[in-house]
Formats: structure tokens, sequence, C-alpha cells
């Protein structure tokens, strides 16, 4: 989807008005502080600025709010990341002895991106996105963000959309933030089930019986897979596509099938077929025949980036950063809200620091309405000295012949 407002090449002037007004340094410091409790906590995590001409800085360190505050609006990065809590200073890291720097502890994130999904989407490829596809991303918060609260019991959860393609979360928890590698990969590894590369046709094997995490899941998937796959996927239209969805299901079922769908060309008629077959094999084989579902997940279900998850010293982009190709603002989403968050209607650096000169609702026309009081102020202030110099005039006139007649009288007075 084009991008009216945003032009890459302005970006360098936009990023200091940005930095200088927009950006909430308060909360942004109040978060990653964690109130303070722990010393040093702050100013031993590391940043990383991406600056003009892909320019990268790592290991930046700031002992205060102020601090981070005057660095970035001097440096205006073009993206900036957030990395682990160490055992020293960062920009300090060359001067302490070899060995003792390391990272102690950063909170338990994950990082899902489109493009994981081009082998089973077909609106959009590479880093393209639109609201067809945009649904996976939905799917994908709703099955984690279940999982983490309830499986794991972690509370403090933020997702951030990273701007572009995809959603990041990061799982803010005392017990998240200290969670060893091997901890974490092993977290991320209950999570994943599509696994196995380009390749690997059959991504996801069910097993009896099914764990209630992946029947969990399931409904979450069931939810959206009729309108998202069906439809606007069209999962079941084309040869090509119906031909890489029979891949999955048994050689005795896909010949029947392939035969079925002859007489029905409707997606969600197939789709029928294809549940009655699953039904049909798991009521007469001795070992579950799940394809049905493993279809669903496959095309539906969350795909991680392992690595970035399992490290404690991996760098993940920070909320608030601008996209530089797309201009957006990597802004947190409200999972309550989450069916009605729009990607392309979050706003780009170019609309908002429009905005700063924009008068607010309902005081469009507060400039005109104080121009036309100032006017209506001037001319009765000019009636007001009208009548003030008419006054005195007659005033002044009517003193004149009362003296004048005082003068007479007097002067008749004298005479006489």
């Amino acid at each position: 989807m084009p991008l009216l407002d945003y032009d890459p090449t302005c970006l360098p002037d936009l990023l200091p008005l940005y930095y200088r007004r927009l950006f909430p340094f308060a909360q942004y410091y109040r978060w990653l502080n964690y109130g303070g409790v722990q010393k040093n906590y702050f100013q031993n995590r590391e940043f990383s600025f991406t600056l003009k001409d892909d320019i990268y800085v790592r290991y930046q360190s700031f002992s205060t709010q102020n601090e981070l505050e005057k660095e970035m609006q001097k440096m205006n990065p073009y993206k900036i990341d957030v990395g682990a809590v160490y055992s020293h200073r960062p920009n300090q890291h060359n001067t302490v002895k070899s060995g003792t720097f390391h990272a102690l502890e950063k909170e338990l994130v994950f990082d899902i991106d489109m493009t994981d999904y081009d082998d089973v989407r077909s609106c959009c490829s590479a880093a393209d996105i639109c609201s067809k596809c945009w649904t996976l991303m939905t799917i994908a918060i709703r099955i984690l963000d279940r999982a983490l609260r309830e499986d794991f019991g972690f509370h403090h959860l933020l997702w951030v959309y990273s701007g572009r393609r995809g959603v990041h979360c990061w799982v803010c928890d005392e017990a998240a933030r200290k969670l060893s590698v091997a901890a974490r990969s092993a977290l991320t590894e209950y999570l994943s089930m599509v696994k196995g590369g380009d390749e690997t046709v059959k991504k996801v094997v069910l097993a009896d019986p099914i764990h209630p995490f992946i029947r969990e899941s399931l409904s979450v998937v069931e939810k959206y897979f009729p309108r998202y796959a069906l439809q606007d996927q069209d999962m079941l239209g084309s040869k090509e596509s119906v031909d890489k969805v029979l891949a999955l299901v048994p050689e005795d079922v896909r010949k029947l099938l392939q035969q079925d769908f002859q007489k029905q060309k409707k997606p969600e008629n197939r789709w029928e077929l294809i549940i009655q077959e699953a039904k049909r094999k798991q009521s007469t084989a001795k070992k579950g025949q799940h394809f049905e579902k493993e279809i669903m997940l496959q095309y539906c279900y969350p795909r991680l980036d392992v690595n970035v998850s399992k490290g404690v010293n991996h760098l993940l982009k920070s909320p608030f950063s601008v996209h530089p190709k797309t201009g957006r603002i990597s802004v947190p989403i409200d999972v309550s809200e989450l069916d009605a968050f729009d990607p392309f209607a979050v706003p780009t650096i170019s609309l908002i620091c429009k905005e700063l000169d924009r008068p607010k609702p309902g005081e469009e026309n507060l400039e005109d309405i104080k121009g036309k009081e100032d006017d209506k102020d001037i001319a009765e202030k000019r009636k007001i000295r009208g009548d003030a110099s008419s006054s005195g005039a007659r005033g002044a006139g009517s003193s004149r012949a009362a003296s004048d007649r005082a003068g007479e009288a007097a002067g008749g007075g004298v005479v006489a």
C-alpha cells in the first residue's frame, strides 16, 4: 500500500523534531528502569543506534533519562535497538577485564515476521503485507499471548508493531528477564510447532494425545481459518494451491479428494470434504489421523525466530522507533482491541510532525474567531474614543460659553 504522506528523503529533517517534541522519553525510561529497584539497572542496559547511511553504533548506555534524551536528540538515530542488561556499563566494555563483561538479563522477546509465511500466503510476498495476510499476525498474538499468560503465568506483556511487516513481544516480568539461555530455548521450543525449511513439505505432525496447548491454539485458528484461508487466500481455489494442500494428506485420501474436487469447486465445500475424510480416517485408523488440524496449523500457526528468543544478548528493535522504509512508528498494540488494529492506520513520522502545527479538533476556526473578536474590540474602542471626543468637544464648548457669559456678566458688573 503506497505511503502518500511519507518521503524517506525527508527523514533527516523529521527525526530531530520527533526526538525533540514527540518521543515519550519519560514513559520509555520508566519502563526500562523498572522502578529503579536494582542499582545500575538502567545504566548497564545496552542500546544500539543505526544512523544515516547504515552506520551502526553498538554498546551505547546512559545513566539517566536526561542523558539518554540528549544523546538521542544529538544523534537522531534512524533506528533504535534495545539489548541486555550487562555486568558493566556497555559504553565501557573495552575498559573492563577480558571475560568479565557479559549479559546478565533481558526481557523474553519474540519476533514474528510476515516473510516467514511466504510459502502459505498468496496475496503478498517478501516485505509486502495487506489486510488479508495481516490476519496471520492477529492469530499469532492471540495464541502466544494466551499461552504466555495462562501456561507460563506471565503478566507483563508488551506487544509492538514493528513498523513494517511484523510484530514483537516483550515479556517484562522479573522471572522472564532472569531466564537462562537454556530456559528461553525450552520455552521457545514449547511454543514452536511449524518446523522444517523450504525442502520440508509437511511441517506440522500431530500425535495422540493432542497436547492441551495445541488444542487451545487450534481453537484460535479455527475462528479465523474459514475467512482467512478459504476466502482471502483462496487456499483451495487454484490447481497449484490445491496441490499444496493435498500434499499434506495421506496418499489414499489424496486420490479420493482429487476425484471429489472435480465435482466441488467452492473452497468451503472442498474443505468440508477434507474434514469428512479426516473423520473417516480417525474412526478406522489405529493411530491418530489429524491431517485437517495439521493443515490449519501449517497455514496459520505462529512462526517464531528461535534465535531472537533464546539469546540473552540479542538486540531487538525498540518500541517508538521509526521504520526508515515506511516511516511508521513502532507503536504498542492493545490486545483487547486486537481485531481492530490496522497496520496501515499507524501514523507515519511525517503525519505526526505535521499534526504538531495543526489546530486541535474544535479549534480549527479559533484564529478566525479571535480575529473577529479583535476587530470587534477595536471597533468598540474606536466608538468609545469617538464618543469621548465628542463629549469632550461639547464640554469644552459649553465651558467656553459659560466662561464668556461669566466674563460678560463680570464685565457688565464692572462697567456698571
